[in-house]
């Protein structure tokens, strides 16, 4: 049966959007690696870079919702402001600097594999504040992922261990930000896109990054009396940080959340490929023994939850069905018992 023109054109969007997406992701990951390793572009200070992103996403925002009214700003109380989108900002600022700072320690592909443990994280924070039902077959799941991650830090050749714990850390944080965003946000109904997220998150990131920026990393770029602020680099690495975020919205957006999880397993498998091609890093038979098993631990639940989706969807159309059959067998009922009282 041929498809429509209508129907190709929405497949030929939709692996738009999921391109777009990739090739920004990787863009951001690779871009991150090359500024903060000290064998490329050598500036190893992963809060000044955060901070960076943070101060440029919070600009553009500012001017995209309050000069150019590109997007109207979500109607918000300042008790819902500091009770919300204060914790998540800390949440995200966290998650951020942990997960630049480990790009300092590991390799490109280490860290790609390290972030398939994001649903064993997620699901486990969320059956602890209860946002989740426990199930059997979904912890096993998420052991079998735990198992494949497991294996591949075990074969891997730099590890870490200072490494491992700043990417398990951004990992936890970044997991927890997500089932607070559903608890907080999402169940009060306010959803917010990615422009007015950065325009309300953004600043909250700024302001909790400073204070372990004067501690940590000022005292450090003082002394290194050399360092000149290079506009095109850091400008295009923010530039493609903001654009991220606009790409995500596109592909959630205009395809699904889940479309996402598994254009992500496609731009993981790309990463570990060009950070063994290129940037010449070492990945071990183990390593990739092991992402394997967590690849389909992680395929496999992406699988269960699009069933999940699908059932559903069903149960939400069969409902207007049957209450339609009701009203029909009433309406019916009705009628006989007009023509049986006629007939008296």
């Amino acid at each position: 049966m041929a498809l429509s023109e209508g129907v190709v054109k929405k497949i030929v969007l939709s692996y738009t959007y999921v391109a777009i997406w990739i090739f920004l992701s990787f863009t951001v990951t690779v871009y991150n690696k090359y500024i903060l390793d000290r064998k490329m572009y050598n500036w190893p200070y992963p809060i000044s870079l955060t901070m960076i992103h943070m101060g440029f996403c919070s600009s553009i925002a500012y001017l995209l919702v309050r000069v150019f009214k590109v997007v109207e700003p979500v109607s918000m109380s300042r008790d819902l402001y500091l009770r919300s989108v204060v914790p998540i900002g800390a949440l995200y600022s966290l998650s951020l600097w942990f997960s630049n700072s480990a790009y300092i320690y590991l390799s490109v592909s280490f860290i790609q594999m390290l972030k398939a443990l994001m649903p064993v994280a997620v699901y486990s924070i969320g059956v602890l504040l209860k946002k989740d039902g426990f199930r059997s077959d979904t912890m096993a799941n998420m052991v079998s992922i735990s198992v494949g991650v497991a294996i591949a830090a075990y074969g891997e050749a730099r590890f870490d261990s200072w490494g491992v714990t700043l990417q398990l850390g951004a990992v936890a944080f970044e997991a927890t930000r997500l089932v607070m965003i559903q608890i907080l946000l999402t169940s009060k109904g306010i959803t917010l896109n990615p422009i007015t997220s950065l325009y309300y998150v953004a600043p909250c990131c700024f302001f909790f990054l400073s204070v372990p920026w004067f501690v940590v990393e000022y005292p450090l770029l003082r002394e290194t009396s050399s360092f000149h602020f290079d506009f095109l680099i850091f400008g295009t690495n923010s530039l493609a940080a903001f654009a991220l975020n606009l790409a995500v919205f596109l592909l959630v957006g205009k395809t699904s959340a889940l479309t996402m999880n598994v254009a992500g397993v496609v731009k993981d498998w790309l990463l570990i490929a060009f950070s063994w091609s290129v940037i010449r890093d070492t990945v071990t038979p183990v390593n990739l023994i092991g992402y394997g098993v967590a690849f389909l631990g992680v395929a496999y639940y992406n699988h269960s939850k699009l069933q999940a989706l699908k059932a559903k969807e069903a149960q939400k159309k069969a409902q207007p069905d049957e209450e339609a059959g009701r009203l029909l067998e009433e309406r019916d009922g009705d009628g006989a018992g007009r023509k049986n009282e006629s007939q008296t």
